[in-house]
C-alpha cells in the first residue's frame, strides 16, 4: 500500500502542476507583451554607438592636452616669478651702488677741483714762500683825519606822494 500511495501521490503532482503551467500559459496568451518594459529590470551598461565612442576618445585626448598645458603654464608661471624676484633683487642692488657712486663721484669731483687749482696755482707760482724779510722803519705821516660825524641831508618833502 505504501508503493500504491506514492506513486498516486507523484502523479497528483505532476499533475497539479501541469495544470499551473497551463494556467500561466494560458493567462500570458491573453495578454499581448508590452514592447515598451524591459523584459529583465536593473542596470545594464548599454552598448555604445560608434560616433558616441569617436567623440568620448577625442574628449579624453583634449583633456590630456588641456591637462599637460596647464602644467606646462604653471611650470613657466614659477620660472617667471622667480626670474622676476632675481631682477628685482638686481634692481635694488643697482640703485643702491648708484646712489654709492654719486657719492663717490661727487668726492672725486670735489677733490680734482681741488687739486686742479693747486696744479694751477703751483704752475703760475702766485703762491711762494718769502725768500728775504725786510723790516722798515714806521713812516710818521702827515696826513690827518678828521673825526667829524657827516651832516645829515635835509628831507625834501614832495606833495602828493
Amino acid at each position: 500500500m505504501n508503493k500504491i500511495g506514492v506513486g498516486i501521490l507523484n502523479t497528483a503532482r505532476v499533475r497539479t502542476e501541469d495544470a499551473y503551467a497551463y494556467r500561466y500559459q494560458r493567462q500570458h496568451v491573453n495578454e499581448p507583451v508590452k514592447q515598451n518594459a524591459p523584459v529583465i529590470e536593473g542596470y545594464f551598461q548599454q552598448e555604445d554607438s560608434v560616433k558616441a565612442m569617436a567623440i568620448r576618445k577625442v574628449n579624453k585626448t583634449l583633456c590630456g592636452l588641456l591637462g599637460i598645458l596647464v602644467l606646462v603654464a604653471f611650470v613657466s608661471y614659477y620660472f617667471a616669478m622667480s626670474c622676476e624676484l632675481t631682477l628685482n633683487t638686481l634692481s635694488r642692488q643697482i640703485t643702491t651702488l648708484n646712489d654709492e657712486n654719486a657719492e663717490l663721484q661727487s668726492n672725486l669731483d670735489k677733490l680734482k677741483s681741488f687739486n686742479n687749482v693747486d696744479t694751477k696755482m703751483m704752475q703760475q707760482n702766485l703762491l711762494q714762500k718769502a725768500e728775504k724779510v725786510i723790516e722798515v722803519p714806521a713812516v710818521q705821516s702827515m696826513v690827518t683825519v678828521s673825526k667829524q660825524a657827516a651832516k645829515s641831508v635835509p628831507f625834501n618833502w614832495l606833495i602828493g606822494y
